[in-house]
């Protein structure tokens, strides 16, 4: 479970980033699409947070597992069902 609401949270939050915020900036921050000051930010929350180092990891895990995956390799209706679950995610 994501600590979003926990202690850990709530000391990320007083020292800037909250792990809700590193995982939203986590894709552009792998691809060194940040501004030096949100790298900075990021990198400092993934050094003092297990949580979300141990999630980095994992998601560059699943890039290993999938990098090489295509848009046309993915089945219509399992590219329907991930977008309806993307869309009702962030809103």
């Amino acid at each position: 479970m994501w600590p979003f609401r926990s202690r850990k949270s709530k000391q990320m939050a007083a020292k800037g980033l909250m792990c809700q915020q590193l995982v939203e900036l986590l894709t552009d921050y792998l691809d060194g699409a940040l501004a030096p000051a949100v790298h900075q930010s990021v990198a400092g929350h993934l050094a003092e947070c297990p949580h979300c180092s141990e999630y980095m990891a994992q998601f560059r895990t699943t890039i290993l597992a999938t990098g090489c995956l295509r848009v046309e390799d993915v089945p219509e209706a399992a590219m329907n069902d991930l977008l309806d679950v993307f869309r009702g995610w962030s809103g």
